[in-house]
């Protein structure tokens, strides 16, 4: 293969860069390693992303993240067998921080699960109605989009935001901060709902709705290439005056989808973590009354396609319950209360898992437990029958889904991929596979970071392109093949499913 002109030397054997992988509730730096064939990752830091409440809101700690991130890189130059060619960083989309006219930042940066954006949705009109909006976004409508936050800064007088000269979404503030560049990532910036994918830009009319100057938002520029060197402070501070940092899939999303291991070009996903991110990739955006009533959302790729798809809650709500028990029975972890979810009996209890009472409660069990009452329903009793309520929902939730992508769509799909940390639950891979009767690929569960690295690849001119990533990724990493069960009972249990639901959504 043909080397990149980059920083990387030819005649090199193989290829290091490094992967900044911030999700919402821990963040990792992984070394990848491509000998030009195959890839292996290898993780060499890892830290909690934990939230401060501060006053009345939430915000993240966007310097300690700093701090860990520029240690991760350290590590990762230290532990590398040879030289490191590139960076690259994702992560959560739609939040930012603001900058003054002097590059200060101006305070932490709110989280998407703060509640000054509570009834905004509600509140929109005019230019920012909600089929306007998707006319020109073809954006899903979810109270913490970057414009939901914006409008509801706007309206309460946020003072930062008075003061603010330059925005800069999650993945650009680490970027601004370690190599002092202001650009937007193209796949960053189709998720804030400000991006109008007819026009290849910033939308001029969504930005005067808000009161904003265009010049708040920063350039956008493509994924998979070269953008700038770190800064000398920066460089210093870990050792490194050569590391380049390459843009990627900057929206974790966009990276998990990158690996996919499929070369079918209408296959459908599921990016499963802290949230469900579930599509399919079209060649246009679907702007279609359909896709907007379902509430279809259209985020641009990083290969010239789109990610039509859907947020669902994921498994926040089993994070959630297993943080709240852990309080009065330390031992208890994920994979042993999914262990007794296996035993509960099945199909006893159903949740909506998108319902807001699940969005941020104080008390996730509770929250369940007003909610199967409120719907008339027996209550879980005990951890096993909790978790097997919340798995179950989830896979009938993603049955609901799938049948939506095949008619927005207008598509038959076959089975399901599965990528992400939710692709080692074995348990919730079969019953998918089982609620939609398609069969289920799972993994590789380190996604986000493979599509990272191999973004840089391609930077690097190591890969051609995302199909040849697949490719690679496919003979790189394994998979599990879920195969669907019980197709009686499951049928079954969706009508009971889908009752429940008609009555909580009405």
């Amino acid at each position: 293969m043909a080397r990149g002109t980059g920083i990387w030397e030819p005649g090199v054997l193989g290829l290091n860069v490094l992967a900044v992988d911030l999700g919402a509730g821990s963040g990792r730096v992984v070394l990848g390693q491509f000998d030009g064939d195959a890839l292996t990752l290898r993780e060499v830091h890892r830290f909690t992303n934990d939230p401060v409440v501060f006053g009345p809101h939430l915000h993240w700690d966007f310097l300690r993240l700093l701090h860990e991130v520029k240690r991760g890189l350290g590590r990762g130059m230290s532990v590398a067998s040879q030289d490191v060619a590139s960076f690259g960083l994702d992560t959560w989309a739609v939040d930012f921080g603001l900058l003054d006219a002097s590059g200060e930042l101006l305070g932490n940066p709110y989280h998407y699960r703060d509640e000054q954006t509570i009834g905004v949705v509600e509140r929109l009109s005019g230019p920012l109605s909600p089929d306007r909006l998707y006319a020109h976004t073809g954006i899903q409508l979810q109270s913490f989009n970057t414009l939901i936050q914006l409008f509801a800064l706007r309206q309460r007088g946020c003072a930062s935001l008075t003061a603010a000269q330059s925005l800069m979404l999650m993945p650009d503030l680490f970027r601004y901060a370690l190599t002092g560049e202001r650009l937007t990532e193209y796949t960053s910036a189709c998720a804030t709902q400000l991006f109008n994918p007819a026009l290849g830009g910033w939308d001029p009319q969504l930005l005067s709705a808000l009161g904003l100057p265009g010049s708040l938002l920063a350039p956008v520029v493509s994924p998979g290439v070269q953008v700038a060197k770190l800064t000398e402070p920066v460089a210093r501070e870990i050792g490194e005056t050569r590391l380049v940092m390459c843009t990627v899939g900057e929206h974790d999303t966009a990276s998990a989808v990158v690996a996919v291991p499929t070369q079918d070009e209408e296959f459908v996903y599921l990016s499963s973590g802290t949230w469900s991110l579930m599509g399919t990739e079209v060649t246009a955006p679907v702007l279609t009354e359909t896709a907007r009533a379902l509430n279809f959302t259209n985020e641009g790729g990083v290969n010239g396609r789109w990610r039509f798809q859907k947020n669902i809650m994921g498994l926040w709500i089993l994070k959630e319950c297993v943080r709240r028990w852990q309080t009065s029975s330390p031992s208890i972890d994920v994979g042993s209360a999914v262990a007794l979810a296996a035993q509960a009996r099945p199909m006893a209890h159903w949740i909506d898992v998108d319902a807001i009472d699940f969005f941020a409660p104080k008390d996730m069990p509770k929250a369940i437990v007003l909610y199967c009452q409120r719907t008339g329903q027996a209550v879980p009793d005990g951890i096993g029958p909790m978790v097997r309520c919340i798995l179950e929902s989830l896979a009938y939730r993603y049955r609901e889904v799938y049948d939506e992508i095949e008619r927005a769509a207008e598509r038959s799909c076959v089975g399901l991929h599965v990528v992400g940390g939710g692709s080692r639950n074995a348990l919730l891979c079969q019953w998918t596979a089982d609620a939609l009767q398609q069969p289920v690929w799972a993994g590789p569960a380190e996604s986000t970071a493979a599509g990272n690295v191999v973004m840089q690849l391609i930077a690097h001119g190591e890969l051609t392109d995302v199909r040849e990533a697949r490719a690679m990724i496919e003979r790189s990493m394994p998979r599990t093949l879920y195969t669907p069960n019980d197709a009686a009972q499951w049928r079954d249990g969706f009508e009971c499913y889908s009752r429940t639901m008609r009555q909580s959504r009405r």
